[in-house]
Order: structure tokens, then sequence, then C-alpha cells
């Protein structure tokens, strides 16, 4: 019996101690999911609902008309094109460069190799804040200084927007391939390129998978560089059109007497711009989660 009563006790000490664990995962996912849920909630409210104190999650209706004029004023075919172009531009850049220069980290002994990693490391900690205007200097001096060619040309050329942290993991990744495969196809007489194209690169999907994830959320939610290169409207991205859609809600215009309130840029048109930048993310990582949780533990990042 004391034995059964030792057993029932931690049964119920497992069910209690997981009933916490749920209580406290729900908890932080509403702290993370809070603000989600605020701008898609807002993003639906009328004009009246917003000047009701009364109304806070369930609004009245569902008001369509904050898309329209986000729609619009986002010019949102022309510029999400233009946006996904640039940043599949920069991962394919990221995934082929960064690849091909992990690969020699990995594989090949030349002089200076430790000295150029730990400059590649130092590369991942230093921001670009710090560097971004010998590096603006650098591009104006060489002719370079385009749309978007300052951002999408390192990208090519290993480094870029977090290019050493993509160079660090595909390098990891190579460090445990098998060698057996390498030696086999110098044996049928393949090339250092053509073993990498045709043996080590196909292997590298777990990396690939993350660089590709990675690259693309940072391209996509990067603002400074390209504030800094892209001078014109006609050239701007997504996420660049969102300040001045904010700006908007305190125009003088919008202070005349007899203007249709439902014409307004209220708070909800600003949310349902910024879902609408958010959007192609999200469609993009439920698609690719799996994928991508799959590839971070395969990856082999946390060791030699």
């Amino acid at each position: 019996m004391q034995a059964i009563s030792v057993l029932q006790r931690r049964i119920k000490a497992k069910y209690i101690i997981r009933f916490a664990a749920y209580v406290l995962l729900i908890d932080l996912s509403f702290v993370f999911l809070y603000p989600f849920l605020y701008m898609v909630v807002t993003s639906l409210k009328s004009p009246q609902d917003i000047l009701d104190v009364s109304v806070n999650w369930l609004p009245s209706g569902v008001y369509l008309n904050n898309y329209k004029l986000a729609f619009e004023t986002l010019n949102y075919p022309l510029t999400l094109l233009r946006t996904v172009l640039f940043v599949l531009a920069c991962t394919a850049g990221h995934i082929l460069s960064c690849s091909f220069v992990g690969y020699g980290f990995a594989r090949f002994k030349f002089t200076g190799k430790n000295l150029l990693f730990i400059l590649l490391l130092l590369s991942i900690i230093v921001p670009i804040q710090t560097i971004i205007i010998p590096q603006y200097i650098l591009f104006a001096k060489t002719g370079l200084l385009r749309p978007y060619l300052p951002m999408v040309l390192p990208s090519w050329l290993g480094f870029g927007l977090s290019g050493g942290l993509f160079v660090f993991i595909f390098r990891q990744f190579y460090l445990t391939l098998p060698r057996s495969l390498e030696e086999a196809a110098a044996i049928d007489g393949c090339g250092i390129i053509p073993t990498f194209f045709r043996i080590a690169f196909p292997s590298s999907k777990s990396p690939i998978m993350v660089c590709l994830v990675l690259s693309l959320v940072w391209h996509w939610n990067d603002y400074f560089e390209p504030l800094i290169y892209i001078t014109r409207k006609e050239h701007y991205l997504l996420p660049m059109l969102l300040p001045g859609i904010y700006s908007l809600m305190f125009r003088k215009e919008q202070d005349i007497p007899g203007q249709e309130l439902n014409n307004m840029f209220t708070e909800s048109v600003v949310l349902a711009a910024t879902f609408m930048v958010v959007l192609p993310l999200l469609v993009t990582y439920i698609f690719l989660q799996k994928k991508f949780v799959q590839g971070v533990e395969r990856s082999g990042i946390t060791g030699e």
C-alpha cells in the first residue's frame, strides 16, 4: 500500500509539473504573440472603432478599406515584386558564395588561414553602422554606387548582411562531411571545383535551408542599408515605405473640416500596411518551418 501511495504521489507531481509548464509556455507565447494579434485586430477596425475607447479586441465589423488604402499607398504589386527580386538576389549570392568560402576554410590549409578566420568572426561581431561610411566611399569611388548593387554585390562575394555567419555555418557542416566522398571523386579524376558542386554542395541541404531562411528574413527586414544606398522613392523596398505611411497620420490635411473620416490614414491603415509587409515572410516561414528546424539540428553549428 505504501508503494502504491508513493507511485500515486509521483504521478500527481508529474501532472502538476506538466500543467505548470504548459501554463508558463502559454504565458510566454502570449507575450510574443500579443503585438501580432494587436496588429491584426487593429488593422480591421474602422475609424469609428479607433475613436471609440470601448472597442478593444472585438471590432464592430471587418473594415477592409484600411487594406485598400495601404495597398494603394504602398503600390503593393510593383513594390512587392521589386523587394522579392532584391531579397532573392542577395539570398542566392549568400548561399553560393558563403558555401564556397566555408568549404575552403573546412578543407584546405593555406598561409594565414587562422588570421582570415578570425577576421571572419570579427565581421560577425562588428555592426554595419561602424563601417558604413568607408564602405559607402568605396562604392562611390569605384563607380558602383547604384541602387541595390552595394547590397547585392557583397552577398555574391561571401560578405554582405551577416555573410560571415553564413560562412561559419557552412564551415561547421563541411567539417563533419566524410572525406571519403571527396577522395572517391578525386580517384575518378574530379577536380576541386567539380567536387564541390557535385558532392559537397548538394550534401549541404541542412545549412542551405538555415541560411536561406535567415537571409530571406534579414534582408527583407533590413532598413538601414537600403536607406543609405537607395535615395529615390521609385526604388524603395516595402519596409522603407512604412515610415511614410506613418507620417500621413499626422499630415495637416487630415484636420480639414468636412474631410471623409473613411479616407483618413489612421492607426488601422498603418498596421494594415505593416501586416501586408510582414505577410510574405509569414507565408514563407510556414512552408519552410519544418525544414528550417531540421536544418538547425543537422547543420553542425554546435560542434567541430
